[in-house]
């Protein structure tokens, strides 16, 4: 059975025209003869095909290195080998594809629609290849030098590193596979890691606990450099929401000066300047690091920073007390990006012994606790009033602050003095009330004290009265009562005999 065609006058055949899979619809040249379902369905089938071969290319390279790492001592070279391998592949594939992305847009495709759109279907299967499924493939530049350095630091353990790279490696293949789990439990699977590798190396291998504390820092590197993309500040979380809301709370904050906060830093000192300006670049650094630890150095630098401006104003070691004040001055002045993300990619995939212990936990422990009283910040927190504070907050007015940084040069230094000096005395002032009326409270409740006391002596007066009883009468001499006193002879008296 024909049809014929009443513009063209040419016969064609009904059956080139159906679905070369003959499920009855109509097909069409540009997808091979297939109809849109069919086409899908091959496509997708081709598509998987070309990714699973994909896992097998992976798996063979990742068995080719893990050999050359077992059996020679240049376990770079061999994976460099396999690496270029790799690129060749790569750049063999993309210069196909670009091949056919031409042919596909050149005259000669109107006369070839089955060989064009042949090439089209791989050029698209290309497209959906990755350079691995597996994360330990990344054409990055960090990423290879990190694989680098940590094959060179395995190689100073011999056997427990190649145990290392071996769990390392297994590890990030089973990530890998758990990317939709809540990032808690991913946060549990990295945590379970640390702990296992390092007990392994104490119990098993009897590493020292200096070299398994190195090993666990060389591990952590190796493996959130590969992570990092896909655990820090996930889509899954409302970290970035609260990266938004503490950043705005900062901006919001702008107007707190160092007086408020009693930072006793001193910044029109030049040193001590350019150590709050370097604790700021260290604290705002911290975002571009990829591995906790490193983020953890940027807050211990920051910390020292701190410290040393404090030495350097007080001409005295800094306490404790003086330097979480400076540290919420530091954030405050420095507002720094996806604050809240760091802190919570720092908790949850550390290796918990540093979190734990040293200078870089105690400093940590210090940033989580100015993060919260930032947040928390109130008119109290500041001694201020409760309307003052509201008018700073709306921006309706802000603190009085020194008007000479917006003058000329040209201005008298004795004018700038004496501005100085009037706005010392404002907040001496402001001082002198605030104490003033600390004294006058500290009156009323003694007052209040005194009376409270002169009311329970009258209560105790009242419940336990006073009796005093009457005198005692004289004792009566023993022969008071005796009627025969006049008859009795007179007391002997002593007698002194001379010689």
């Amino acid at each position: 059975m024909s049809l014929k065609s009443e513009r063209r006058g040419i016969h064609v055949d009904q059956s080139e025209l159906l679905c070369k899979k003959g499920c009855g619809y109509y097909g069409n040249p540009a997808w091979q003869g297939f109809c849109s379902k069919c086409w899908r369905e091959e496509y997708h089938k081709a598509r998987q095909k070309q990714i699973q071969e994909d896992w097998e290319l992976a798996e063979r390279l990742q068995r080719e290195e893990e050999e050359a790492f077992a059996s020679s001592h240049s376990t770079q070279g061999a994976q460099s080998l396999t690496f270029s391998k790799f690129e060749e592949k790569k750049t063999n594939e993309k210069t196909r594809k670009v091949t056919t992305v031409k042919k596909f847009f050149s005259a000669s495709s109107r006369t070839g629609a089955k060989k064009v759109l042949a090439g089209k279907l791989r050029a698209e299967i290309q497209e959906a290849k990755a350079p691995s499924p597996s994360i330990h493939r990344q054409a990055s530049i960090e990423t290879d030098r990190v694989s680098k350095e940590f094959i060179e630091f395995l190689k100073t353990y011999h056997k427990p590193g190649q145990d290392i790279y071996k769990q390392c490696k297994m590890f990030l293949e089973a990530m890998h596979h758990k990317r939709e789990l809540s990032i808690e439990e991913q946060s549990e699977c990295a945590q379970d890691f640390y702990q296992n590798v390092a007990e392994k190396l104490q119990t098993r291998w009897k590493v020292s606990p200096e070299r398994v504390e190195k090993a666990m820092d060389q591990i952590e590197k190796y493996i959130m450099t590969r992570l990092y993309k896909y655990v820090f500040c996930p889509e899954t979380t409302d970290d970035e929401k609260k990266d938004l809301v503490v950043q705005k709370r900062i901006r919001a904050l702008h107007w707190v000066t160092p007086q408020m906060l009693c930072v006793p830093v001193n910044e029109e000192i030049p040193e001590v300047s350019d150590m709050v300006v370097k604790a700021i670049t260290d604290i705002i650094e911290m975002d571009s690091k990829r591995v906790p630890r490193d983020k953890l150095a940027c807050i211990t630098k920051c910390s020292k920073h701190i410290f040393n401006a404090i030495k350097i104003t007080k001409n005295e070691p800094a306490s404790a007390d003086d330097f979480l004040p400076t540290l919420i001055y530091i954030v405050l002045k420095g507002n720094p990006p996806r604050l809240q993300s760091n802190i919570q990619y720092i908790t949850r995939f550390c290796n918990p012994s540093r979190l734990m212990t040293g200078e870089d936990g105690y400093y940590f422990t210090n940033l989580c606790c100015a993060v919260a009283f930032i947040e928390k910040l109130d008119a109290q927190s500041l001694n201020l009033s409760q309307e003052d504070f509201d008018r700073y907050m709306s921006g309706q007015t802000s603190p009085k602050k020194q008007e000479s940084e917006n003058w000329s040069p040209d201005v008298c230094l004795g004018v700038k003095q004496m501005y100085k000096n009037l706005d010392l005395l404002s907040q001496l002032n402001e001082r002198q009330e605030r104490i003033v009326s600390e004294a006058k409270k500290l009156e009323r409740d003694l007052i209040d004290w005194t009376d409270g006391i002169t009311k329970e002596v009258q209560d105790i007066v009242e419940k336990y009265p006073l009796e005093i009883k009457p005198k005692n009468q004289a004792l009566a001499a023993i022969d008071s009562e005796n009627v025969e006193n006049d008859k009795l002879p007179p007391p002997l008296q002593p007698q002194v005999y001379a010689g």
